[in-house]
């Protein structure tokens, strides 16, 4: 029974995805974008649940590893002749160099995941509040780096002639790889040798557990996927420095939270949740009609509502709206009426 039980854990996060990728295919184009955004938010979110939620430890530099996995595919899939006309100051490499959509997107995880595993080496020694310093600390130095040091990337310029290759289709396969690699890992020995870690780390270590190891095997997972989930950003849309950056990892946490932090499921229904909710309120920004009426709100409101919610989440339901659990048959079960004991 715990295999088919375990598998249930996977069906609704993958049925989550294949719903919101069927309802995106019968809308409008203009409207499709939204879907697509939302399926690449799942990946980013997997991303970054695969570490924090199975260590406990919260990172505020995980979308470094999204924008290093969005550089390098964005880079490397950028034909050789319009280089010169944006990216000037090149590597002879990079700027030589022409690749194609997979293998930019399984680069750009490879490239990520290196990095993740390199910072780690120091940082995995850190918790709590120092920690979630440190990785921050990683967030800006990646953004100046890649922000002014043009050898790499397009510096400050918006990247352009990147094929746009991330569909409804591509990003939909893109989050459902992330949600399945996330799913092996958290049923994994070593996934639940860092989750014990996480519950009691002296029980753990004296069971023999390193929870250094585990800590960065479970961070350098996590950088892959996030640079993969990068890839698959810089192929959706043109991307400038700022847009992977301070608003992509407060609304990413954000919907961790929301969702609920230690679960998968947890994870994909705070990234579609926040996701659907942030696309209205964008669109309210510069004007929306329902029912005939017409109404904006002031710039911004979006990240304010989404930081409200987030702190109403955090008072009333700490462990989200999910409660910190996996989708299990039990759960639905223990909404149907007890069967009548038997007359004897």
């Amino acid at each position: 029974m715990r295999a088919p039980r375990s598998l249930v854990q996977l069906i609704g996060p993958v049925g989550l995805v294949v719903a919101a990728a069927l309802v995106g295919a019968t809308v409008s184009r203009t409207t499709e974008i939204y879907f697509i955004n939302a399926l690449v938010a799942v990946s980013m979110v997997v991303a970054l649940y695969v570490f924090v939620g199975n260590s406990g430890v919260l990172s505020f530099g995980h979308i470094s590893f999204v924008a290093v996995g969005a550089w390098t595919a964005g880079v490397l899939s950028v034909p050789e002749a319009e280089k010169p006309a944006f990216m000037p100051y090149l590597f002879g490499f990079l700027r030589d160099t022409t690749v194609g959509n997979v293998e930019s997107l399984v680069l750009a995880g490879v490239v990520a995941g290196v990095f993740a595993l390199l910072v780690g080496l120091p940082l995995m020694r850190l918790s709590g509040l120092a920690a979630g310093i440190a990785t921050f600390a990683v967030l800006e130095i990646t953004n100046n780096v890649l922000r002014y040091y043009e050898n790499v990337g397009p510096g400050l310029n918006t990247f352009s002639s990147v094929p746009e290759t991330t569909g409804l289709t591509q990003a939909a396969l893109g989050a459902l790889v992330v949600i399945v690699i996330a799913f092996a890992y958290q049923r994994s020995r070593f996934g639940r040798q860092l989750r014990a870690a996480r519950e009691d780390p002296a029980a753990a270590r004296a069971v023999g557990v390193s929870i250094y190891r585990q800590r960065l095997a479970a961070f350098a997972l996590s950088g892959f996927l996030a640079g993969l989930a990068g890839g698959l950003y810089v192929h959706f849309l043109p991307l400038q420095i700022d847009g992977v950056y301070l608003d992509l990892t407060f609304i990413t946490l954000a919907m961790l939270v929301i969702g609920g932090a230690t679960s998968l499921w947890g994870a994909v229904v705070g990234a579609l949740a926040v996701s659907a909710l942030d696309s209205v309120l964008a669109n309210a920004e510069t004007g929306i009609t329902i029912l005939g009426w017409s109404f904006d709100v002031p710039a911004g409101t979006r990240l304010v509502v989404v930081s409200a919610l987030m702190a109403l989440v955090l008072i009333l339901r700490p462990s989200g709206l999910t409660g910190g659990k996996e989708l299990a048959f039990g759960s639905l079960r223990r909404l149907r009426p007890a069967p009548a004991e038997a007359v004897e």
